[in-house]
């Protein structure tokens, strides 16, 4: 029987091939005392119970199997892409509702609990990193509102996550605009490469720049962004000099909400809506695996 929040027969059926083989190079788990061999199935399920629920590791369930089991699998799979792997075969998994091109992209904030900070940095120790004001590469910074990671988010018309980026939670929206979109990669049904440029792009004023627009069209990316008051001015004070105003089309721009309600299902999971993780690499592993499972709903 599956329970609430466990992967379905629909999911796994999608995502067991992609898994490694048991007794495989990339297959064998290795616990500190002694072997422990686990159903991969049973392990994902242990992971989603963790990530549903924000509870720490140690106090997963039995019927799970040994809680550093599922977290070691976590990392190992982290480190060799698998999670990766995963998303981009839901992304293309045929449930009658393919791609749609109509991208919308935004930023949240989430608060990075005091268990979050602290993680080793090269050549230094767990205090340093925890007394710092952000931590080089974890992807937490410190601002008014203390530690805090700012997760970057591409979905397409209908909401479903396409690409996830992670930065301290001080860090602008603008400059992660075009590795956002870079780090988008859909294995369309049949031959060709990747498809990556979107036929239109939503984003809100934080990325209302003029370098950005500049470089989504020398992509030829259509996109609809509302323009910043100040910049407005600027173009009414120069008078005929100034130009034209940007395209802006306000039924297009509506639509921008599915990224709304994209990081509100994230915030969903516990683990998720607050960070614990010390690694950024797990954090995002964890946004992936969920967001593999959006697409597989």
């Amino acid at each position: 029987m599956v329970r609430r929040g466990e992967l379905t027969d629909e999911a796994w059926a999608v995502i067991s091939s992609l898994l490694p083989e048991p007794g495989g190079a990339r297959g064998r788990w290795r616990w500190r005392w002694r072997w422990r061999w686990r159903d991969h199935r049973q392990v994902i399920n242990g992971i989603l119970w963790k990530l549903r629920t924000g509870a720490p590791w140690r106090d997963l369930p039995e019927r799970f199997g040994p809680w550093k089991t599922c977290h070691e699998r976590l990392r190992c799979w982290t480190a060799d892409g698998t999670w990766d792997r995963i998303l981009a075969a839901a992304e293309v998994y045929d449930d009658g509702a393919p791609v749609q091109w109509t991208i919308s992209i935004d930023s949240s904030i989430v608060r990075a609990h005091q268990h979050a900070a602290g993680a080793r940095k090269k050549g230094g120790s767990p205090t340093s990193a925890a007394t710092s004001g952000a931590q080089d590469g974890e992807a937490i910074g410190r601002s008014r509102g203390g530690l805090s990671t700012k997760i970057h988010l591409a979905v397409d018309g209908r909401g479903r996550p396409l690409s996830i980026l992670l930065t301290p939670g001080q860090a602008g929206d603008n400059p992660q605009l075009l590795a956002l979109l870079d780090a988008i990669r859909v294995n369309e049904p049949g031959p060709g490469r990747p498809r990556k440029r979107p036929d239109v792009l939503i984003a809100d004023k934080g990325y209302a720049h003029d370098s950005t627009r500049r470089a989504l069209r020398q992509r030829g990316i259509r996109h609809v962004i509302p323009e910043l008051s100040d910049q407005v001015a600027r173009r009414a004070a120069k008078g005929s000099t100034g130009g034209r105003p940007p395209a802006f089309d306000k039924a297009i721009y509506r639509k921008r909400n599915v990224v709304e309600r994209c990081f509100n299902r994230l915030k969903q999971w516990r683990d998720l809506a607050t960070r614990y993780a010390k690694r950024a690499s797990l954090y995002r592993a964890g946004l992936v695996l969920i967001a593999a499972i959006i697409w597989l709903r």
